[in-house]
């Protein structure tokens, strides 16, 4: 939608679009993408564009405040970032575990380094024991996605293994009363680990095992939206994916 107060208070000024552009030191089509309302200006031009239009910025961009509040929240939301996986520590793993006492959720292809601890698994029996919702979803090793995913890596059939082998090591785990386990058919662009309102979120890189791919420690708080994201992503394939004993 065009911004209209800004043509209108331009036009008052006397300024052009290559007037103004000038004077900010910005490209002129900048100037008609923020006239004509395709781009909001960063906050630095937006005090700027008030300031020589005798404009509050709240008039000009009545919009723009509570987005820039949103995300300030979200940035706050970030609480660590590493690196790769493997530089999380296995406390941390663990701690993150524990703090769950409402709602595990784990979004992987295999994350066989986690179904191989059996530390790990009775942290999940003890918190599903004490009313948690444990849910975990595992890929498909039949799945295009998987192959797919194992070839970016460089690892063959290597991945459709290491789901079956998490598969066959959950095996006590998944007939435990409060732990679901489904199958998923997704393009995973992240692995996604959530405890309550704490998320890891192991982003996937192109050509990288995820152990060598970032991870993001993340906590939801009120009014942001970065952690929100990854919490429905995870609700939207835990929708389409299949229980594993129909599997």
């Amino acid at each position: 939608m065009p911004n209209e107060r800004l043509r209108a208070a331009m036009v008052e000024q006397g300024l052009t679009h290559h007037a103004l552009a000038e004077e900010l030191g910005v490209n002129v089509k900048t100037i008609e993408r923020w006239v004509v309302g395709d781009y909001l200006p960063f906050a630095r031009n937006r005090h700027a564009v008030a300031a020589r239009l005798g404009r509050d910025e709240s008039y000009l961009w009545p919009d723009a405040l509570p987005r820039d509040k949103a995300a300030a929240i979200s940035e706050s939301e970030i609480v660590k970032v590493y690196p790769r996986r493997s530089d999380v520590p296995s406390d941390d793993w663990r701690h993150l575990f524990r703090s769950g006492t409402e709602e595990i959720g784990i979004l992987v292809y295999a994350g066989l380094f986690l179904a191989e601890d059996a530390g790990f698994q009775r942290i999940l029996r003890k918190q599903a024991k004490a009313g948690a919702r444990i849910r975990i979803l595992l890929g498909d090793p039949n799945d295009a996605s998987v192959s797919d995913r194992a070839r970016e890596e460089g690892i063959g059939d290597a991945l459709a293994a290491k789901i079956r082998n998490a598969i066959a090591l959950y095996g006590d785990l998944s007939r435990t009363a409060g732990v679901e386990f489904r199958i998923h058919r997704t393009v995973l662009y992240n692995s996604i680990y959530r405890a309550d309102d704490r998320l890891f979120v192991n982003t996937h890189v192109y050509g990288l095992p995820a152990a060598q791919a970032p991870v993001w420690h993340l906590r939801k708080i009120p009014g942001g939206e970065l952690a929100g994201h990854y919490v429905e992503s995870f609700e939207r394939v835990w929708t389409d994916a299949t229980p594993m004993t129909e599997a």
